[in-house]
């Protein structure tokens, strides 16, 4: 019975992308076509994720285990909230306990400058900046010790259609999170954070390896194989000395 549930529900969602493709324009249907054969597309709809990027989160804390009941989670440029589920449910800020009642409680709040629906186990923190210090301090009023065990950030800046510009604004963002890190990250806390590869990718490895031990690029099976999307993975945070 499962099973054809969720087959219904993956139809139903093709269908309803398919009328809609009729007033859209060449390149809007290119786009819709695209996302009627992506099997992650169909996937978060019959699981009920909020959008295909809860695969890339999923598949990189299966391999790392970074995300551990009882844990803290920010999650920053959390619209619509897609990482934010997957969170919830390792970390167990809803209560659920995944099979085990005994689960600690984690806790989780999201950021972003945009409105995302309420979720049951996440605080999120709309129309909020992230390099904002008003943000900052309230992060600090909702984390437990005032600290997060593991920062994540798959946000990005608006195409502008110029990739190098593009590029670089991403980089700038990623930036923000090693201050960030300083400020709510726990000393070995983890930090998973998206870029797009370009010239200044580098760089911005460098920067985290100064306050990381490990750091390493990944690109999940979710991440479109034509897209330049990668993750920095950077464990064991080492608070930089003054």
């Amino acid at each position: 019975m499962l099973c054809f549930s969720l087959q219904r529900r993956s139809l139903h969602s093709s269908l309803c992308l398919m009328k809609k493709m009729k007033s859209k324009t060449p390149a809007e249907q290119r786009w819709m076509q695209r996302q009627l054969k992506d099997p992650y597309v169909k996937a978060s709809h019959a699981l009920n994720f909020r959008c295909r990027s809860a695969f890339k989160l999923l598949e990189i804390d299966d391999k790392f285990r970074l995300l551990q009941p009882g844990g803290s989670v920010v999650d920053c440029g959390a619209a619509p909230g897609a990482w934010s589920q997957v969170a919830v449910q390792r970390v167990n800020s809803a209560g659920t306990g995944e099979g085990d009642p005994a689960a600690p409680h984690g806790t989780v709040v999201g950021i972003d400058l945009m409105n995302i629906p309420p979720l049951d186990g996440a605080h999120f923190l709309c129309s909020h900046d992230v390099t904002d210090p008003v943000t900052h301090a309230k992060l600090l009023e909702l984390l437990p010790n005032r600290q997060a065990h593991v920062i994540l950030s798959d946000m990005a800046p608006n195409a502008s259609g110029f990739r190098e510009m593009d590029h670089v604004k991403l980089i700038t963002m990623c930036f923000s999170l090693i201050d960030l890190a300083e400020k709510i990250l726990q000393p070995g806390g983890s930090l998973v954070c998206k870029y797009w590869d370009g010239i200044s990718a580098r760089e911005l490895q460098e920067k985290l390896s100064n306050v990381f031990n490990t750091v390493q690029i990944i690109k999940p099976n979710a991440s479109r194989k034509d897209s330049s999307e990668r993750y920095f993975l950077a464990r064991m945070y080492r608070k930089p000395v003054k």
